[in-house]
Order: structure tokens, then C-alpha cells, then sequence
């Protein structure tokens, strides 16, 4: 099987060695995306709040780039700064998604990169 890499300017650029997702088959792994706003390049200003409303835009956009969106997402993992942010996060997770409701892990971290209060990742299965 072979894979593509996925990359999109609606997104933050990644900032080391990775990609922001790969395509393998029907499956599109994306990288974590925390709250960079891909015109600046900077962390958005605000609570944890603003930062998911960022990185659910940056991972829709990722998974468009993909061919795809947040309807075809199988699996998520949220990475918390503070597990007291939980349900801030979770109200704008459950606006974005919807009716949909892809399986989730929800992890407490000590540390994120810029220092980020939220990162979430997907797994995402394609039609065809």
C-alpha cells in the first residue's frame, strides 16, 4: 500500500519533522494540531476555549485536504494541559462534531508545544 503526505495552507505548516497527515488507503492519519492560527503562525490569544476552536478548524482543514472532513473521523485523542479544562474543551468538541461521535481518548499532559492548553489528533476512514 502506498501513502501520500497531506499537506494544505489552511493549516499551520508543520514545525519539525513530520507531515500534518498521511493518507494510507482509505485512512488519514493526521498529525496533532494545536490552537496555531495558520496565517500568523501563532498560538490564537484566549483560553482553552479559543485554542480548540482553532485546532478543530486546523484539523478540518487538514482532513479537506485529505479529501475528506470531520464527518469521517473514526478516533480522536485530546491532549490537556489541565483536566479541569475538560468540559470548556468537550463544548466546543461536541459543537464542531456534531451528531457525529468518533471514539476519544482524553489524556492529561504535563506539557504541550508553544506551551498550548490543547492538541487533538485524528484518525479519519475515506469513501473509496
Amino acid at each position: 500500500m502506498t501513502s501520500e503526505i497531506i499537506h494544505t495552507n489552511a493549516a499551520p505548516a508543520a514545525v519539525g519533522p513530520y507531515s500534518q497527515a498521511v493518507r494510507a488507503g482509505r485512512m488519514v492519519y493526521t498529525a496533532g494540531q494545536i490552537g496555531l492560527d495558520p496565517a500568523t503562525g501563532r498560538l490564537v490569544a484566549g483560553d482553552v476555549e479559543a485554542q480548540t476552536e482553532r485546532v478543530l478548524q486546523n484539523l478540518q482543514a487538514v482532513l479537506q485536504a485529505a479529501g475528506g472532513g470531520l464527518e469521517q473521523v473514526v478516533k480522536t485523542t485530546v491532549f490537556l494541559r489541565d483536566m479541569g479544562q475538560f468540559a470548556a474543551m468537550n463544548g466546543v468538541y461536541a459543537r464542531f462534531f456534531g451528531d457525529h461521535r468518533p471514539a476519544r481518548s482524553t489524556v492529561a499532559v504535563v506539557g504541550l508545544p508553544l506551551d498550548a492548553q490543547v492538541e487533538i489528533e485524528a484518525v479519519a476512514a475515506l469513501e473509496g
